[in-house]
């Protein structure tokens, strides 16, 4: 064996720089002897999910299918373009309204989420277009108030009492409860 077939595979080094290969199979090849030296040195031993199917894989023709999963699962908010956080905030804001106490706090938001909506149809950065429609500010103060009388009425109501519990002492005795007598 010639020294020089076992150093044919071997980058060149400019300059201190990083390998030059050159062809796309020795790249493969040096990352592939990399993992495999990583695997031989245990590297990858007792990593989380080691050995276990990853949840999901196949199940969607979704490219995006495990970037989703990563917001999904980290809680990830204000990564969507605009268009779709107003969307997503529109579909939610009863629910974002009714967590509040004062009828001037309810009208501050809906006048900062207009606003919101307005500034993003004016970008022109691209994206999906911003289909979110503008709250109307008056009705959605109205349909908060009736909410409100609605959660006060409905916890204020009187509930159906409840079944009087006997407690233990006064519990009648088995012989009582027979009708054998003394």
């Amino acid at each position: 064996m010639r020294d020089d077939d076992e150093t044919e595979s071997v980058p060149e080094h400019g300059a201190g720089g990083p390998p030059r290969w050159s062809t796309t199979e020795e790249r493969w090849a040096a990352v592939e002897l990399t993992i495999q030296m990583a695997i031989d040195r245990g590297e990858f031993d007792n990593l989380p999910g080691a050995g276990k199917p990853i949840e999901g894989l196949g199940t969607t023709n979704d490219p995006d299918w495990w970037i989703r999963r990563k917001i999904q699962t980290e809680d990830l908010t204000g990564l969507a373009p605009p268009a779709f956080q107003l969307r997503k905030e529109s579909a939610e804001v009863e629910e974002i309204l009714d967590a509040m106490w004062h009828e001037s706090d309810v009208r501050e938001y809906l006048k900062e989420f207009n606003k919101r909506v307005r500034h993003a149809r004016m970008q022109l950065l691209g994206g999906p277009p911003v289909v979110t429609p503008l709250r109307d500010i008056d009705d959605d103060v109205r349909a908060w108030h009736e909410r409100k009388r609605a959660s006060t009425a409905a916890a204020s109501a009187p509930s159906s009492p409840a079944p009087k519990r006997r407690l233990w002492w006064r519990r009648s005795r088995p012989s009582e409860r027979s009708g054998a007598g003394d």
